[in-house]
């Protein structure tokens, strides 16, 4: 049961991540999107992101983008600059409603509203 828990937890935090991401500044020529504070790329968080991807939260934005990260302080890496190939995601109007935990939200109304008529029949 816990492990469940846990588990959602981390995709509702790779979700949060995934909603956060925005293009920092365009490197010209090639247009290359330097991405800001960019969701890891990692085994853990590809598996929650095709997790996403099955219940229709995720869809690929593009397929194959050339990946890398630049040093800490901002500058380019030396030697190779992209380092893995990968899928840039985007949310659905599905993950937005998850993010926001509308589904949630709409039932705790509903069990308001139903215990209301109740006290008003009595």
């Amino acid at each position: 049961m816990f492990d469940n828990l846990s588990y959602n937890w981390r995709i509702y935090r790779a979700l949060r991540r995934l909603a956060k991401q925005r293009v920092g500044m365009v490197f010209q020529p090639g247009n290359i999107w330097v991405i800001e504070y960019a969701i890891p790329d990692d085994e853990e968080t590809d598996a929650l992101l095709k997790t996403c991807f099955m219940r229709g939260w995720v869809e690929p934005l593009e397929d194959s983008i050339p990946k890398g990260q630049l040093k800490p302080d901002g500058s380019l890496p030396d030697g190779e600059l992209f380092k893995s190939r990968g899928p840039l995601w985007k949310l659905t109007d599905s993950g937005w409603a998850a993010i926001n935990r509308s589904h949630q939200i709409a039932i705790l109304g509903l069990f308001l509203s139903l215990i209301a008529v109740i006290i008003a029949v009595t």
